[in-house]
């Protein structure tokens, strides 16, 4: 098997976690983290745009137990393409206490879907940020959208802000549940109440079928932890206008961070800023994963 070495600016995941202070609602969800290899036993793609270190299926279940999550969310990372070994591996582990959302190409078989939703799988993710793969033409999404839709699978999509206006016609007129990959990652040094952010609340409002996961204030913030102050009127206004589509994860083992590698547990005392009553904070963490994620 191949020796993969991590990139040379690549952060690995904090060591040693804080316990969070925010107890958890019993059932609780991270519904947004990934596993990477080990890359011995699941290589890394070849169009790979960057080199992680490994964190596999036992450290994401140790941090899960740890934090005091129920189950786990996990999602196919860039770096491992469209070979969804790792993440499958990670879920015939896991039983019923996680789910998955893989990438696929348009030339999957209906037998290997199937074979997908039998071990857990209720997504596809679509990438559209360009510093990590290189987006493909609205086609070849839908060819992918009308196999999984017969599954009852959703479509998750990553983009950033400015990416939304480009990309609204298609992302609104895909047929299934829609989640956004981290409020579209918008920029935080601009007003919450300005045109942009106002663009993706529109963008909710006028689509009941689009989610949102108010995650990642690491990757947004400009303020800085533990607080990321800047990013909390921002989920904040999701949360409180969406309750009922909204979705929160760690983002384990935290991609492609290059200044500072986030506190997991600092992250959970992070749910309460943007989450301020406990009916949120259980329709977020427990009843609306719950309802995408295991339904069915």
């Amino acid at each position: 098997m191949p020796t993969f070495v991590k990139d040379n600016d690549w952060l690995d995941f904090h060591p040693n976690p804080s316990k969070p202070i925010f107890k958890l609602p019993p059932g609780a969800i991270d519904a947004h983290c990934h596993v990477f290899g080990p890359g011995d036993e699941f290589p890394f793609a070849p169009e790979r745009k960057y080199t992680p270190c490994d964190a596999g299926k036992d450290q994401l279940f140790a941090l899960r137990d740890f934090l005091g999550f129920d189950k786990n969310v996990i999602v196919q990372a860039t770096c491992h393409g469209a070979d969804n070994s790792a993440l499958l591996d990670a879920l015939r582990s896991a039983g019923d206490r996680a789910r998955g959302v893989v990438t696929v190409r348009p030339s999957v078989t209906e037998n290997e879907l199937k074979e997908m939703h039998e071990l857990g799988v209720r997504g596809v993710r679509f990438n559209f940020v360009r510093r990590l793969v290189e987006p493909k033409a609205d086609s070849y999404y839908q060819e992918i959208i009308e196999k999984i839709s017969k599954l009852g699978w959703h479509v998750v999509i990553y983009f950033e802000a400015p990416d939304l206006q480009e990309r609204w016609k298609f992302f609104s007129t895909i047929g299934t549940t829609v989640v956004v990959d981290h409020m579209g990652r918008p920029d935080v040094s601009k007003d919450p109440e300005g045109p942009e952010f106002n663009l993706f609340r529109r963008f909710m409002r006028e689509n009941p079928n689009i989610w949102a996961k108010v995650s990642c204030p690491e990757r947004l913030s400009i303020s800085g932890s533990p607080e990321y102050k800047d990013v909390i009127p921002f989920g904040k206004s999701i949360v409180e206008e969406f309750p009922d589509r909204t979705l929160w994860g760690t983002d384990w083992p935290h991609p492609n961070m290059k200044n500072e590698m986030p506190d997991d547990g600092k992250l959970v005392d992070y749910v309460p800023s943007i989450a301020s009553t406990l009916v949120l904070q259980e329709k977020l963490l427990v009843t609306n994963p719950a309802e995408l994620y295991w339904r069915n």
